[in-house]
């Protein structure tokens, strides 16, 4: 694929997260895929199904949650995305999260997506029982 295919990817696949469509989303990798938040002490999430559940344990109770996108760079095989995502929880906490998202692509799907963001901004911002919630788990 070539900088064009893996940009369209790449754009397709957030908006499909900012939906927070979980079944498309896990079209995006395969068996072999990779997922980790580079400041959380566990070794991440590996293929779709447990990609999914990662994404869904944390955004899916977020009453709103919204993308601001500052660049996307794209090459023949990566993909990096400089970003805030903005963070709304049912009880008034609100948050701009700033990430970097490096992407590895490969075969038109994303084989490794590390996420690059500051913990202290989120748990400073976070409401507690969100923070009970995401400790418990995906497994």
């Amino acid at each position: 694929m070539g900088i064009d295919a893996n940009r369209a990817l790449v754009e397709e696949f957030w908006a499909t997260l900012y939906r927070r469509d979980w079944d498309a989303i896990a079209g995006f990798f395969t068996e072999e895929s990779h997922y980790t938040d580079v400041p959380a002490p566990e070794e991440g999430a590996f293929g779709p199904a447990e990609i999914v559940a990662r994404l869904r344990l944390g955004i899916e109770p977020l009453e709103a949650y919204i993308e601001h996108r500052r660049a996307l760079v794209v090459t023949e095989d990566m993909a990096v995305t400089e970003h805030g995502e903005e963070w709304h929880w049912h009880t008034g906490e609100r948050v701009v999260l700033p990430f970097v998202s490096v992407m590895e692509i490969q075969d038109g799907r994303i084989r490794r997506w590390w996420d690059y963001w500051d913990m202290q901004t989120l748990m400073n911002a976070a409401p507690e029982w969100w923070v009970v919630h995401i400790m418990a788990g995906y497994k």
